[in-house]
């Protein structure tokens, strides 16, 4: 053998110092890694989430709203838990209102008029 197993062993099992100071020192990084994830990407995205919630809850005969389909149509009659879409002149479907994306105001002008 080359390598004697004395090497590997702490000379006499003296303790280690400073144990609770290098515990956080390690673990440091990865609870700057952490807060910076939350603020950077789940505390963002649970904000849009509650914009979304509060819209929706909101939505009014007379929005415009685009559903998780793709479908872009005019709110003619809301419930509680459906929506009513007018998509082409006297073609109407219901829609969940959770499937709705984005909601545009009724107040709101175009802006090629």
């Amino acid at each position: 053998m080359l390598i004697s197993p004395a090497y590997a062993q702490v000379a006499g099992g003296a303790p280690v110092e400073g144990g609770a100071l290098a515990f956080f020192v390690q673990f440091a990084p990865l609870l700057l890694l952490f807060a910076a994830g939350w603020f950077l990407l789940i505390r963002p995205q649970q904000q849009r989430q509650r914009t979304l919630q509060n819209a929706i809850a909101a939505v009014r005969k007379g929005d415009q709203v685009i559903t998780a389909g793709g479908v872009l149509g005019r709110v003619t009659k809301v419930e509680d838990r459906f929506v009513e879409l007018e998509i082409a002149p006297n073609t109407r479907i219901r829609v969940v209102k959770t499937t709705l994306t984005e909601i545009t105001s009724s107040a709101a002008k175009p802006a090629n008029d």
